[in-house]
């Protein structure tokens, strides 16, 4: 295989904020955007989708907590956002009055900083007291400030943290778990905290108690506390990797007790119970499990207990959510949810009856549930050309619908569909097709999106973006449900992990060419979108299979894998992809890294490539470098960076429907063959010389990210 050496001529390009790297990022984005911004339809579909993002009637999704709902909500006129919150009774109205806590806009302006919204940890059970996470322009890492729920203001000399990739949960009034950057020794490899500390009201951080420590190479420690009234309890633990990790129950007298499960299984206490979701088999019972043990019982060594789900050939997990005295059990088969109510029994067995009324190839998810509380849920049920619809209920009291979405974009002559293709070793690969039938219009451009990673699940949703810059013009959007993913459970991930990830590549090809067959496109009509790890997979597409697309576009993607894990977050991604240090992975990572596999006499189908200066997790280097690289042997390609927006790509809405926009306009010229004809020559060489050496739901089809690393506590961030 002839590609880059080890003397990269491109690691310029990996210094992210260097002078001669930006310059040849302004160059490349001026080249877009004559290409495809400069098209005719543009800036109407940007408009149009601005529209969707911006839309007052948007469905406003809530957090319980106590008497409150709260939302953060963006819209033309809040364009960094609002955190609000109203009354259960107030938000069943049509237009909810809502009381503003915190306006980014205002704070943004104020501050003269690009501060983008990244969730708040509420104290609880009062709800007095939050700690605010503010990301400058987007990025991973956060500052952190106390704010008063009471007087709306942040709290002066409270809680507050510089700019770090901090996790901070409450103890009580003027107590918190925190793990941050406290300089050399505090991170991890990754880039995470290594420490769990008890910083108390009042001292400094550096000073707080240390409570708990994990090895350099792990990926993060983590600890929190349960403030679940009769409960109260805190853990700590490490992720060892991004799969696997240690929990353990921390007593008063600073004491550790192993929570003593499988180190691939995700364990959590709630009141009695210990819930344990199994990765690997464990006590009999298989991969994909879900099992419920008495919590003191288990501590004693009494490995007794009952099994809440057992997985099929074709039904893997969902998710579960508690109420106040059930379980809300969401499943999927062959991709399509199912959901079910589990009550425990005061002898330790549980009762199970299905929750009615959820249709087929539909999204159904639990969205809220107030588990100290009440037996209340909010389920949002959606489909590819079905609005969501918020229904609000009691278990075994019935429900009530309380916000409906209108309709984004015109759904006649459409239709959906679930086909099976057959993968390169037999395995049948299932995928959705959305839009008009191809068996009387004839092949079609269409759009085949795919992810494969970090058993991340892709399942029916209704895309307002996609069906307006996709859908609307005639086109047909796909849905690869390929290995890697969490489809069918820990086992459909795992089989491509490492070594094995060529199955999820043969996979997303074997679904391309089923679509040929079936007769919805051509390969000259078909383009491929992914991003993070689906940017990896479609750098796989670009150099193994470019004569099955007329186009690709990879945003944010990881192309380099001999390098990920030395930029930002990537040694985090390990176990999933392999360790390039470890002489027994680097071939592989070689063979399925897609900038090395990048040849001169390979006839490649024109990419767009997209990414952020401010991506912290995924460096923007991948796409930079394969930009560079596809340039230099004349290959067409284009990249765009946009200079905010993190991870995501985006940090407001504006940004988003630029983004999506670029994406679908770009697809649609090259597809439907209206691209405009290159305006200069792509010379070999070009780039090294220029430059001395070294010099994404919400309403549409989101990037599917790489998670962040570490566990997140079961009480979660929020809104």
């Amino acid at each position: 295989m002839r590609g880059v050496t080890d003397d990269d001529p491109y690691l310029w390009l990996e210094d992210i904020s260097g002078e001669a790297a930006l310059a040849w990022v302004t160059e490349r984005n001026a080249e877009t955007a004559r290409a495809v911004a400069g098209d005719a339809g543009f800036a109407a579909l940007r408009t149009r989708l601005r529209e969707v993002l911006d839309a007052s009637d948007r469905i406003p999704y809530t957090v319980r907590r106590g008497a409150y709902l709260y939302n953060f909500w963006r819209d033309a006129e809040h364009v960094r956002g609002v955190w609000r919150r109203t009354t259960p009774e107030r938000y069943r109205e049509e237009s909810p009055e809502w009381e503003i806590l915190l306006d980014v806009d205002a704070l943004a302006a104020a501050e003269g900083e690009k501060w983008v919204w990244d969730g708040a940890r509420v104290r609880r059970p009062e709800y007095d007291r939050a700690l605010v996470r503010l990301s400058r322009d987007g990025g991973d890492a956060v500052v952190v400030r106390e704010f008063d729920l009471t007087t709306g203001e942040f709290v002066e000399d409270g809680f507050r943290l510089p700019e770090a990739k901090t996790r901070i949960g409450w103890v009580d009034a003027d107590t918190v778990l925190v793990g941050t950057d406290l300089g050399p020794g505090s991170l991890t490899d990754s880039g995470y905290p290594r420490t769990v500390r008890r910083w108390r009201r009042g001292t400094p951080v550096e000073a707080a108690e240390l409570v708990y420590e994990a090895e350099q190479r792990d990926v993060a420690a983590w600890g929190y506390r349960d403030t679940t009234p009769g409960y109260e309890r805190e853990f700590v633990g490490r992720s060892q990797d991004f799969f696997r990790g240690e929990t353990y129950l921390l007593r008063p007298d600073g004491t550790r007790v192993r929570i003593d499960v499988p180190d691939d299984a995700d364990a959590y206490a709630h009141r009695r119970h210990l819930i344990v979701t199994l990765k690997s088999a464990w006590l009999g019972r298989p991969t994909g499990s879900l099992l419920a043990f008495d919590f003191d019982a288990f501590l004693a060594g009494d490995r007794t207990h009952e099994v809440l789900f057992t997985p099929d050939r074709r039904t893997a997990l969902a998710g579960h959510s508690w109420t106040r005295n059930h379980l809300i059990l969401e499943t999927m088969r062959d991709v399509s949810a199912r959901i079910e109510v589990l009550t425990p029994g005061a002898d330790g067995t549980w009762s199970r009856e299905p929750l009615v009324g959820v249709p087929e190839l539909s999204a159904v998810s639990v969205v809220d549930t107030d588990p100290d509380v009440s037996d209340e849920y909010v389920l949002d049920v959606s489909g590819f050309l079905q609005p969501s619809t918020l229904h609000g209920g009691r278990i075994g009291a019935g429900s009530e619908v309380l916000k409906q979405a209108p309709h984004r974009f015109d759904p006649t002559g459409l239709t959906v569909a679930q086909h099976f293709a057959t993968s390169r070793d037999g395995t049948r690969v299932p995928y959705f097709v959305i839009g008009p039938d191809r068996t009387t219009s004839g092949p079609g451009p269409t759009l085949l999106y795919g992810y494969g990673g970090f058993e991340v699940s892709l399942t029916p949703y209704y895309g307002a973006v996609t069906g307006r810059a996709w859908l609307e013009r005639g086109g047909t959007h796909v849905i690869a449900n390929i290995r890697g993913g969490g489809e069918y459970g820990p086992d459909w991930h795992q089989a491509a992990l490492g070594a094995e990830r060529p199955r999820a590549f043969e996979d997303f090809a074997a679904v391309a060419e089923d679509l040929v067959t079936r007769g919805i496109t051509t390969p000259a009509m078909l383009g491929a979108s992914g991003g993070s790890n689906g940017g990896l997979l479609m750098g796989a597409m670009l150099t193994r299979y470019p004569e099955l697309f007329g186009a690709i576009v990879a945003q944010v993607p990881l192309l380099d894998m001999t390098r990920f894990h030395k930029l930002l977050a990537g040694a985090s991604w390990i176990a999933e992809y392999g360790d390039p240090d470890d002489e027994a992975d680097l071939p592989h990572l070689r063979a399925i890294s897609p900038y090395h596999r990048i040849a001169a006499d390979r006839d490649y189908p024109p990419v767009l490539l997209m990414t952020s200066t401010r991506d912290d997790r995924v460096h923007p280097g991948h796409a930079r470098k394969t930009a560079a690289r596809l340039r230099e042997l004349g290959h067409r390609v284009l990249f765009h960076e946009n200079t905010g927006g993190g991870h995501a790509g985006a940090g407001d809405n504006e940004q988003a429907a630029h983004n999506s926009a670029l994406v679908h306009t770009y697809l649609w010229q090259q597809l439907t063959g209206t691209a405009p004809a290159p305006t200069e020559a792509r010379v070999a060489g070009t780039d090294v010389a220029e430059v001395p050496v070294p010099a994404a739901p919400v309403d549409g089809a989101p990037v599917t990210a790489i998670p962040r690393a570490a566990p997140a506590t079961p009480s979660g961030t929020g809104s």
